[in-house]
């Protein structure tokens, strides 16, 4: 591993666990919880985190820009670009952690022009550290981890979020080819999940942003599974605004087959009198 890449991961790591204490500290014991939408909470517990993990970055890489969720983007402070940005998600599972459920975990990803390079993503309810680099395997708490290996599609675990039109006739014509489906409310933490195989993939088809899957999508990758869009196509586009991103995850051998179950879902649906 190149010295500046391990560098990078190294303080990612130690900023992801600084950031992860912080939030246990304030798991159960919240004094604020504001109303984002409808859906979607933010509390003082996510901008603590998220103002540790921007200040730090600061002082680090002064001309390294970021994209934080709650405060958006900041550009370099430094006198000069690398063409290097941070993307943090200081809290995914906002809801889950507001209501005491203990799934959700801290987000850091470093992207550069050619794409995300290093990915950490920690679980502090589980003390459950994965990791990886663009050069290198996806680890968890320091050990190699590689995607499923089963056979077939029919004993899968899918972290499957289906939005939209017809999404819950789509889910379910999905979810006949598979073991069975979970939604757990942390895109971030499910999506490193297909990395070690805790869910065999990973659907969901919109409603993510950059910070949901910038550490985690990378670490799936590195884990062997293959990420793309809803398409087949690269599943990394900095030029993505907003919740629009959507992400297939799963074993080499399994992914064509659960693009093409999908799509055959979207069909059947589209197509109903």
């Amino acid at each position: 591993m190149p010295s500046e890449t391990a560098e990078d991961l190294a303080f990612a790591i130690d900023l992801a666990r600084r950031a992860g204490a912080l939030l246990t500290a304030s798991y159960e014991r919240l004094e604020r919880i504001d109303y984002k939408s409808k859906r979607d909470v933010v509390t003082d517990a996510d901008y603590a985190s998220e103002a540790l993990v921007v200040d730090a970055i600061r002082e680090r890489f002064p001309d390294d820009a970021i994209l934080a969720e709650e405060s958006g983007h900041h550009e370099r402070r430094g006198k000069r670009g690398t063409g290097r940005r941070w993307v943090i998600d200081p809290l995914d599972g906002t809801v889950n952690y507001a209501n005491g459920i203990p799934y959700y975990c801290v987000s850091i990803g470093l992207v550069t022009d050619a794409g995300p390079c290093v990915g950490v993503i920690y679980d502090p309810a589980r003390d459950d550290l994965y990791s990886a680099t663009i050069d290198g395997p996806a680890c968890l708490n320091g050990e190699k981890v590689v995607a499923s290996q089963k056979d077939s599609l029919a004993d899968f675990v899918v972290s499957l979020a289906i939005i939209g039109r017809g999404g819950i006739a789509r889910e379910r014509r999905v979810a006949k080819e598979i073991r069975i489906s979970r939604r757990m409310g942390s895109a971030a933490l499910s999506l490193a999940y297909v990395a070690n195989g805790r869910f065999d993939g990973f659907v969901q088809n919109g409603g993510l942003s950059r910070w949901d899957v910038a550490a985690a999508g990378l670490i799936a990758e590195r884990g062997g599974a293959r990420v793309t869009d809803l398409s087949g196509g690269p599943w990394w586009d900095p030029r993505k605004k907003g919740a629009t991103i959507a992400i297939v995850a799963a074993p080499q051998r399994h992914h064509g087959e659960l693009l093409a179950l999908l799509a055959a879902a979207h069909t059947s649906v589209g197509t109903r009198p």
